[in-house]
């Protein structure tokens, strides 16, 4: 039993000192050290940390997008009254001029109306002119020669309404354009709601795609866009900026832009995939090591070096390149910030700069 009892004690003695040993051990490792310095300086001294100049260079922004193709002008072909197809005169994949009668619906009893009324109009023509010759003579009254005058023009509205009523059995292009597949047959009965065809015009391609509002003050009616498909590799399509939609996505927080795209050989399709690079024009911008921000939440900052003192400064970046990033608020040029060594800096605290060309084997950070 004593044997058991120092067992355990002994178990517990041994816990106690493992906890002991635990918590001597995280508080070594946590204990004040000396920031460690290239020079091998001590604690309570400056900072030695490399800095470069806030720099100035041309810019050319590119902006790259996701656009979809879509035809200069697009309908689906469809029939104003319900008819059964008497013929069809337009193939697949044809190109027709507007007005081309494309499908003739059977519209036999239109036709005897239209007769009808063209015979209407002939008598009553010819009894006004006959009246009217009289009425020189005095044999017809001034009111006789009105109601016959008024007759013809009645008749003559009957024929405009018969011409429009068969002119609707006849099916044209509105617009010039490329036929697409064809949904009927001779004999077929269709009616308003009923797809006969597409017909696209798509010699000339609009290319819609959207850009951050970010970019909106740089786009310009007219400029050029250079366009690629996965169907065509390595052959750009190039086109102008058409227009700008009048509203910003209030959930992307995008604009929708419209580039104009020749498309004289046909290659390009409506709902095709394009990839799009818009070039603004050169400006001069503020640019710095993509090293030197100091990211906290959705905010970025810098440290600049002021009188051997560093100041923690918010900035606004812009476009991103290889190792730098464009600032557009925050920073003038020249001024000296900090590119290495901001992780032991503090607001306020002395700093002894380094200029980053000085430092062995540090060019190939310098953008």
């Amino acid at each position: 039993m004593k044997t058991l009892r120092g067992s355990v004690v002994l178990r517990v003695l041994l816990g106690v000192a493992l906890i002991g040993l635990a918590v001597a051990f995280s508080l070594w490792l946590n204990r004040p050290q000396d920031i460690a310095a290239p020079q091998g300086m001590r604690a309570g001294g400056p900072v030695t940390v490399i800095t470069e100049s806030v720099r100035v260079q041309t810019m050319a922004r590119e902006i790259e997008a996701l656009g979809t193709a879509r035809a200069s002008e697009s309908v689906m072909i469809t029939s104003r009254v319900s008819g059964r197809v008497e013929r069809i005169r337009f193939n697949e994949g044809q190109f027709v001029e507007a007005g081309t009668v494309m499908v003739e619906l059977e519209a036999n009893e239109q036709r005897a109306a239209l007769a009808e009324a063209n015979a209407n109009l002939v008598e009553s023509r010819n009894q006004f002119e006959r009246a009217r010759s009289l009425f020189d003579q005095r044999v017809v009254s001034q009111s006789q020669l009105q109601e016959l005058e008024s007759r013809m023009k009645a008749d003559t509205a009957r024929v405009a309404a018969a011409e429009a009523r068969l002119a609707d059995f006849q099916i044209r292009a509105p617009f010039a354009g490329r036929v697409g597949l064809r949904r009927i047959s001779v004999g077929s009965l269709v009616g308003p709601n009923d797809p006969i065809t597409t017909l696209d015009d798509t010699r000339i391609i609009k290319l819609d795609f959207s850009v951050p509002e970010a970019f909106l003050s740089g786009i310009e009616m007219g400029a050029s866009i250079s366009a690629e498909s996965v169907a065509f590799p390595e052959q750009p399509f190039t086109g102008v900026v058409e227009s700008i939609d009048s509203r910003v996505d209030p959930i992307t927080r995008s604009v929708t832009v419209r580039a104009a795209v020749p498309n004289p050989d046909g290659r390009l399709r409506p709902g095709m995939f394009l990839s799009v690079q818009l070039a603004q024009q050169e400006r001069q911008a503020a640019v710095i090591p993509e090293a030197a921000l100091v990211p906290v939440q959705n905010r970025q900052f810098v440290f600049v070096i002021s009188d051997g003192v560093a100041e923690r400064r918010e900035v606004i970046t812009g476009r991103r390149g290889v190792g730098v990033v464009e600032v557009t608020q925050g920073l003038d040029a020249g001024e000296q910030i900090v590119v290495e060594g901001t992780q032991k800096v503090r607001p306020g605290s002395p700093v002894r700069a380094l200029a980053a060309a000085s430092v062995p084997g540090d060019e190939a950070m310098a953008p």
